[in-house]
């Protein structure tokens, strides 16, 4: 890498342009994993997609339009996502390019991340081991910060009523010049949870209410971006967040638990753009406090980097770049360090108009263990394309890696210091069709994970051992449209996602989970969404349908599929003077339909909500 950076400086291609985002908004190199992630399946939303989301969380919006299996322990409560049949602590979490995921657990809770914290998201699938990083074997989640510049000052003061004891707070102020952008967001979402629901615990089922679920939560989010130069930007972000709950229990048990989270995070990236190449140098903090029933946990993890991109007439593309990070735990059980050093590469080829060839290269050291390479190849061919039809091939090869978490290695009694890091190798291809003004895509994907990690028993003590090796295949279809009936705009989209992904080895030769379907991983998943837009009015119906699933490894209790209908209704035509004043009335689940995402855990049936904002 370092070879190849010299060689490009002190010969100096001539450049054609780097893929950059509008000057109008902050000038930003495009990130890598868009530019070089050819053959990789995508989703990406920008602000104005996730606008109807603002006063929810970024668990609502992936439940509702995406294919990923998100697995609720009730409302407010731990959500995590599982990409194609993997488990959470194998999606990577990001947050302007700073990995957040615990470095404790190796997960993120999503419930915590209010979609008004975020501009822009962006999904990943497959294993992106080159490309982004640790923990990328099923797929990645990056959220993103975009203020902009020469804008209006702003402010908006949203306030939501809904069931079950529920208040959501937002509030939203923002003003630019053409060399300076800030962004303030603060918010407080408090509901009681105090829904009804059947015990099926007890004899008769009978109905009771939720008495133990509060959820107090807050935060405040704060960008600034300066344009030094007119070739040189400065972006700083900041995020506070904090949520007290009381952890709902299963049905049957009636444990009290309480549960406290605190998090810091801040970014720093500062952007260096010439005629031929650019520069990226960025630093970050994340700190995470947990208190789980009055036994505190503290994570620390600093990041520094650098990124280099060129450009050349030739036709090829170049990027490059080193992360250091440090990591450190306090946990009631142990205290312990992690450093770790990457560098990567990434190269593009365009051989023609409708040929794109790219390779992706990552070198990971940490305490001693070093990965050489970490590989991930893949090309877009646009088979037909005209004024009506485009027509692309992707395809892409790749491998993902894990390094085990500190509660893996370090956790006294029991942590196994001697794990390998789980490993994958990825296949996948897809046609994507584009017909005016329909989309439709169709990727079909194979997956093996190895080195699986799992805790078993070793006489009262459980230790982690890398025992699991997992399948996972599929295929992926997604559509969207865009139509007009009469004076009505109307923009469905919808999705269908069939998974396998079971055990190929296990803790012996006759473990009943071999080739069984993994738990809480369902076969059919499906979501439908249509929105219409008439003046001022808007409406959306969105239906997500989850299917059969299994409870536990060896699949002797499954769980029933079920599917669940939200609608809204928003009218954005009232205002006073310059003061708008839109409105939103929602039904969360929609024909009171009763089920469980997790075996035993309670789901809330009809909801409404309640949403008046004032804007200026």
């Amino acid at each position: 890498m370092i070879l190849l950076v010299w060689f490009m400086s002190t010969f100096g291609f001539q450049t054609e342009g780097l893929d950059t985002l509008s000057l109008k908004e902050v000038e930003v190199i495009a990130p890598a994993y868009q530019r070089f992630g050819q053959g990789q399946k995508a989703i990406a939303w920008t602000s104005k997609d996730i606008q109807e989301f603002n006063s929810r969380t970024l668990s609502d919006l992936l439940q509702e339009t995406s294919p990923i299996s998100v697995r609720q322990y009730g409302p407010g409560m731990l959500s995590s996502p599982s990409f194609r049949g993997t488990s959470a602590g194998h999606t990577a979490l990001f947050w302007n390019g700073l990995p957040i995921n615990s470095p404790s657990l190796g997960q993120s809770d999503l419930s915590l991340i209010p979609i008004l914290a975020i501009d822009q998201a962006d999904l990943q699938f497959g294993s992106s081991g080159a490309l982004i990083g640790n923990e990328s074997i099923g797929g990645s989640i990056q959220l993103r910060s975009n203020a902009k510049f020469s804008q209006k000052p702003q402010l908006l003061f949203s306030q939501e009523f809904g069931s079950f004891g529920t208040y959501n707070t937002r509030i939203k102020a923002g003003f630019s010049t053409e060399k300076l952008a800030f962004q303030t967001k603060a918010y407080r979402l408090f509901t009681q949870n105090n829904y009804r629901f059947e015990d099926l615990s007890k004899s008769g089922t009978p109905t009771v209410e939720q008495d133990h679920g509060r959820v107090n939560q807050y935060g405040i989010v704060q960008d600034l971006s300066w344009k030094i130069k007119e070739n040189q930007l400065l972006n700083s972000s900041f995020w506070f967040n904090k949520a007290n709950r009381e952890i709902q229990s299963p049905m049957g048990s009636n444990t009290r638990d309480l549960q406290e989270d605190e998090s810091w995070k801040w970014s720093l990236d500062y952007e260096i753009f010439r005629q031929k190449s650019a520069w990226l140098f960025k630093t970050g903090l994340v700190k995470d406090h947990l208190i789980f029933n009055g036994s505190l946990s503290k994570t620390r993890q600093l990041f520094l980097g650098a990124e280099w991109d060129y450009s050349t007439e030739t036709k090829w593309k170049f990027h490059a770049g080193t992360r250091f990070s440090f990591i450190k735990g306090d946990l009631s059980t142990y205290s312990a360090t992690d450093q770790r050093i990457e560098f990567f590469e990434s190269i593009q080829f365009q051989a023609n108009e409708k040929l794109i060839f790219s390779f992706n290269g990552r070198h990971l050291v940490y305490l001693d263990v070093f990965k050489p390479l970490i590989p991930s190849l893949g090309l877009d061919w646009k088979i037909k394309e005209n004024e009506a039809h485009t027509l692309t091939f992707k395809a892409s090869g790749s491998m993902g890696f894990k390094v085990p978490t500190l509660n893996d290695r370090f956790w006294e009694p029991g942590g196994n210091p001697d794990l390998l890091p789980e490993e994958s190798w990825n296949a996948e291809s897809g046609l994507h069709w584009q017909f005016k003004k329909i989309e439709q895509s169709l990727t079909g994907y194979w997956m093996d994970v190895d080195n699986w990690i799992i805790w078993l028993p070793n006489g009262s003590i459980w230790s982690p051992q890398n025992i699991r090796k997992v399948r996972s295949e599929g295929i992926e279809y997604q559509g969207k449209a865009k139509f007009q009936t009469g004076k009505i705009l109307w923009t469905p989209n919808w999705q269908y996602s069939f998974n396998r992904a079971v055990s190929l080895q296990g803790i012996s030769e006759i473990d009943p989970s071999l080739g069984k379907q993994l738990p809480y991983t369902p076969q059919h998943q499906a979501t439908m969404r249509i929105g219409g837009k008439l003046n001022s009015f808007s409406i959306s119906l969105a239906g997500d349908y989850t299917g059969k699933r299994s409870v536990t490894a060896d699949n002797p209790r499954t769980m029933d599929p079920f599917t669940l209908w939200n609608t809204s209704l928003s009218y954005e035509g009232f205002s006073i003077g310059k003061i708008k004043i839109p409105m939103q009335f929602r039904i969360q689940n929609l024909f009171d339909t009763n089920y469980q995402v997790l075996y035993l855990r309670p789901m809330p049936g009809r909801s409404y909500h309640f949403n008046l904002s004032i804007q200026l």
